[in-house]
């Protein structure tokens, strides 16, 4: 048994794990036991150590013995050099080596928080998963990650000698590419509106991709819009880019198309889902991953009816002569909101 701690940082709550962790020699798969899991207001802390030893001092208080983990892996919304981070939202600067020295913890590795949904593909169980198109699965194959959120996020898992291996890309930062007349219009509109000279697939799929084509769509005069709506599209207009931002537009936008309470809203998301399914689409093309396409982030789950309408697997299926190619990828959605600490532990397994 090896004693592991995980973390999933965020600029405003720290999520830890202390997992043991079981790993059979004939085996590549490690079997994880969550023994105490807690959660903090990042802001609270001046860094991540002092959150790391409060923590451990309750599951010490918790578990009845003092809890030592051997090892440890956090996910954190960032780019990582050199096992080193500063994160954009906290005024913290987090250093593996001078951590594993603070904490006596003899291996710490910090990833991004979307490789680290990628190592949690691989701890999720069947309960875990909405399949959208079954597909024909392949052991041996790739496998590619997605999820919208706050941005676009993607990744792909290739196996090699006994093991797999997880290879973060920025893909959610690739060309949007429109796929007929109204996209077109939508390109045009974002290029026209930020005063750019080029549009990422990130701005059209992901919560801010929401809104931007909520924007388009109202200010196209597409459907009417509601006042309750339009008030908090507008409040949020004028609070982008401050400090504190006190509405979450895409939220209210996407409940209100799946409540079918507003036609601009319904709209949009059909829209985003779209261009979603495109996107997955894109990247299962150029992976051929027959592993499965896992669509995770904060929104897949939450629109989940959309989803599952078929717009979205039209959208990634339409790929003209490669359809049949297509047709053959496990495609599902990641019902586990934990998958980002489920593959930090995995991580800290590996080490």
């Amino acid at each position: 048994m090896t004693l592991l701690l995980a973390g999933d940082i965020g600029g405003t709550k720290t999520i830890l794990q202390l997992v043991e962790a079981k790993r059979e020699e004939s085996k590549a798969a490690v079997e994880l036991r969550n023994l105490y899991e807690n959660r903090y207001s990042s802001h609270d802390f001046p860094d991540l150590v002092p959150i790391v030893n409060k923590f451990l001092e309750e599951a010490t208080e918790k578990l009845g013995e003092k809890q030592q983990p051997e090892k440890a892996c956090f996910a954190i919304a960032g780019p990582i050099v050199n096992n080193t981070v500063k994160l954009t939202n906290l005024p913290w600067m987090l250093d593996a080596k001078l951590m594993e020295k603070e904490l006596d913890i003899s291996h710490i590795s910090l990833i991004n928080d979307f490789e680290a949904v990628g190592y949690g593909i691989l701890g999720l169980t069947p309960d875990d998963l909405e399949t959208l198109q079954p597909g024909e699965p392949q052991a041996d194959a790739p496998i590619a990650v997605l999820g919208a959120g706050t941005g676009l996020g993607e990744c792909f898992l290739i196996r090699g000698a006994g093991s797999i291996r997880v290879y973060p890309t920025e893909g959610g930062h690739a060309d949007f590419a429109p796929r007929s007349e109204l996209e077109f219009h939508l390109l045009q509109y974002l290029l026209k509106k930020h005063n750019i000279d080029r549009v990422s697939v990130e701005r059209v799929v992901s919560g801010m991709g929401i809104v931007a084509v909520y924007q388009f769509l109202r200010d196209r005069q597409s459907a009417t819009e509601s006042p309750e709506i339009g008030d908090v599209v507008r409040q949020w207009e004028k609070e982008i880019g401050s400090t504190e931002i006190t509405v979450d537009p895409g939220a209210v936008i996407g409940k209100a198309a799946l409540e079918k309470s507003d036609r601009l809203c319904e709209q949009t998301l059909e829209m985003f889902v779209e261009a979603y399914g495109a996107e997955a689409g894109n990247l299962a093309l150029k992976l051929l991953p027959y592993g499965g396409v896992y669509v995770a982030g904060g929104i897949a789950g939450k629109i989940m009816p959309l989803m599952k309408s078929g717009s979205f697997m039209e959208a990634f299926n339409r790929k003209g002569r490669m359809r049949p190619l297509l047709e053959k990828v496990p495609v599902h959605i990641v019902l586990n909101p934990q998958v980002g600490l489920i593959g930090a532990a995995i991580r800290a397994s590996n080490l």
